[in-house]
C-alpha cells in the first residue's frame, strides 16, 4: 500500500509502516522541541473575564433610576413678522396676529430624560449629572419595579456637572449603591454603564475602562474616567460600575462624532462634594491667579529640568495669592505637601482646599525654589445676577469677561469678549455647536466687547437673518453663522 503526499509540487511515495512510525516519533518528541526552541506555553484565560454579566446586573439593577424632568423656557419679546415695522402690529391688534398667525407663545415647555443612582435610600437621595435636573420645575424618578416619586433638587454643580436630588417619600430599595474608589481602578479592568438612553429604559451595557484622567474642555476640573461602554443621550447621570457591583463614575459625556468614547465623572470627586451638596451650595478654595502649561520653550526660558508646575500669569488685585506673595512669573511645583505638574492638578487643588486654610505654596522663582504661606480664599459666586447677564433669542446667556470669570474658565487676564454661560438647549446657538465657555470675540467682523456691543449687534438682525460669530475656544478660533430665531 503507497499513500502520495503533496509536497511543494513535487510528489513521492513511502511505505505506510515508515510513515506511522515517523509520525508517532514526531508526536512524542513535540514537547521537547517546544521546550528547546523557547516555544510560549498555552495562553491561559483570565481569571477574572466573566462568564456573564448576568448576576451582577441582579445585584444592582434597582439602585438604577430613570429622571425625567420638565423646565419651562420664556421667551423674550417676539419679533414681528412685519420685521421693524412695528405699527402694523400696534395698528391691527395682537388678536389680529394670533387669528392669522397662530398664537404665539412666550414659552415653551421642555422636556428631558436621564438616569441616576441611589445612595440613601431612606433620606430619597439620588446622584445624577447637574445638566439632568437644572432649572427643572419638575422632577419624576421611576424605579425599576415601576414606582414613580416626585423629586427635587437638594444641591448642585455646574462646574463639574454633579447634582443631588431627593424624593419626597423613601425610596423602596433596599440599599443604597456602593460607592467605589475610582482612583483604585485599573485601566482594562471590566466596567458597566446601566441608564435610560434615548428613553430605552434599563440598558446595559459593559466594555473597560479605557483611560482615566481626561481632560475634554468640559469644565474647569476635568479629569474623567474614559470608557467603551456604550454610552448615549440619556444614560447621563447613570453609574458606572466595576466588577463588584461599586459605583466607580457618573456617565456624562461622549465624544459624538466617534464610536466606543465615553466619559465619566470619577466617584471620588462625587464623595467629595456630597457634603456640601446636601448642604445645597458647593463652596470651593480660590487663589485668585491666571495659570497656563509649562511648555518646553517655556521651561528652556526659566531654566527648569522639566516642563511641569503651573506658570502664573497674572496676579489679581487684594487676592490671597497677592497677600501670600505670590507673583507673575512664579512657576507652581507644590501645593499643601502635593506635587503639581500641571495647570488642571493646581486648579482641582485649590478647589478642594476649605477656605481660610493656610497652605504651603511651593514656587520656582528665578531659577530657586521658595515656599510660601497662602491662606486660600472662597471662590465668589459663579455668575451673579447683574445687569451684565442678559439672554437673547440665540439661546445664548452671556456675561462681559470679568478677571473673575476668565480665572474661572482660564482665560488669560486681558482677554476681550462676552462669555457663553448657558446654551438653551435645542436653541440656535445650540444647533451651531456653542458650549458654556466659549468666548465670543466678533459679531458680523465687528468687534465684541461687553455686553452692550454684543445687545446692540444681535438687536440689529431681523428675525430669520444669519448672524456671523467669531468665537474662540481655548486656543482655537472659528466662525459661526447663527439664524435669529422667530416664532
Amino acid at each position: 500500500m503507497r499513500i502520495g503526499i503533496s509536497r511543494i509540487g513535487r510528489f513521492k511515495t513511502y511505505e505506510s509502516g515508515f510513515v506511522l512510525t515517523i509520525a508517532v516519533l514526531a508526536f512524542l518528541l513535540m514537547p521537547l522541541a517546544q521546550t528547546a526552541f523557547g516555544a510560549e506555553e498555552e495562553v491561559k484565560p483570565f481569571s477574572n473575564a466573566p462568564v456573564s454579566f448576568a448576576d451582577l446586573v441582579a445585584q444592582v439593577r434597582n439602585e438604577v433610576v430613570n429622571i425625567s424632568s420638565t423646565t419651562v423656557i420664556k421667551r423674550g419679546p417676539i419679533p414681528s413678522p412685519f420685521g421693524p415695522h412695528k405699527q402694523f402690529r400696534d395698528f391691527f391688534g395682537d388678536d389680529f396676529f394670533e387669528r392669522f398667525f397662530g398664537q404665539i407663545p412666550k414659552e415653551r415647555r421642555q422636556r428631558s430624560l436621564g438616569s441616576g443612582v441611589v445612595i440613601d435610600p431612606k433620606k430619597g437621595y439620588i446622584l445624577t449629572n447637574n445638566h439632568v435636573v437644572a432649572n427643572a420645575e419638575e422632577i419624576n424618578v421611576r424605579l425599576n419595579d415601576g414606582k414613580e416619586y416626585k423629586a427635587e433638587v437638594v444641591g448642585r454643580d455646574p462646574k463639574t456637572d454633579l447634582a443631588l436630588i431627593k424624593t419626597k417619600n423613601p425610596l423602596n430599595v433596599k440599599i443604597g449603591a456602593p460607592l467605589g474608589d475610582s482612583d483604585a481602578v485599573k485601566v482594562g479592568e471590566w466596567v458597566m454603564a446601566i441608564g435610560n438612553p434615548f428613553g430605552l429604559e434599563r440598558t446595559v451595557t459593559v466594555g473597560i475602562l479605557s483611560a482615566k484622567g481626561r481632560v475634554i474642555g468640559a469644565g474647569p476640573y476635568d479629569d474623567f474616567l474614559q470608557t467603551d461602554a456604550a454610552i448615549n443621550p440619556g444614560n447621563s447621570g447613570g453609574p458606572l460600575f466595576n466588577m463588584k457591583g461599586e459605583v466607580i463614575g457618573i456617565n456624562t459625556a461622549i465624544v459624538a462624532t466617534g464610536q466606543g468614547i465615553g466619559f465619566a465623572i470619577p466617584i471620588n470627586l462625587a464623595k467629595e462634594l456630597l457634603p456640601q451638596l446636601e448642604t445645597g451650595k458647593v463652596i470651593r478654595g480660590w487663589l485668585g491667579v491666571s495659570i497656563q502649561e509649562v511648555t518646553e520653550d517655556i521651561a528652556k526660558s526659566f531654566k527648569l529640568e522639566k516642563a511641569e508646575g503651573a506658570l502664573v500669569a497674572e496676579v489679581m488685585e487684594d487676592s490671597p495669592a497677592e497677600k501670600g506673595g505670590l507673583e507673575r512669573g512664579d512657576i507652581v511645583i507644590g501645593f499643601d505637601g502635593n506635587d503639581i505638574s500641571s495647570p488642571n492638578e493646581l486648579q482641582r487643588a485649590v478647589a478642594n482646599t476649605l477656605p481660610n486654610k493656610g497652605v504651603k505654596v511651593k514656587v520656582v522663582r528665578d531659577g530657586k525654589i521658595k515656599t510660601l504661606t497662602v491662606k486660600v480664599g472662597a471662590m465668589p459666586d459663579e455668575f451673579p445676577e447683574t445687569e451684565k447677564t442678559i439672554t437673547t433669542d440665540l439661546g445664548l446667556t452671556v456675561q462681559t469677561l470679568t478677571p473673575e470669570l476668565a480665572e474661572q474658565f482660564d482665560w488669560p487676564r486681558g482677554e476681550n469678549g462676552v462669555l457663553i454661560t448657558n446654551v438653551e438647549s435645542g436653541s440656535a446657538g445650540d444647533e451651531a455647536g456653542l458650549r458654556r465657555g466659549d468666548l465670543i470675540k466678533e459679531i458680523n467682523r465687528q468687534t465684541v466687547k461687553d455686553t452692550e456691543q454684543y445687545k446692540r449687534l444681535v438687536g440689529k438682525a431681523k428675525a430669520g437673518e444669519s448672524l456671523l460669530l467669531f468665537v474662540k475656544r481655548g486656543s482655537r478660533t472659528f466662525y459661526v453663522t447663527m439664524t435669529l430665531e422667530s416664532e
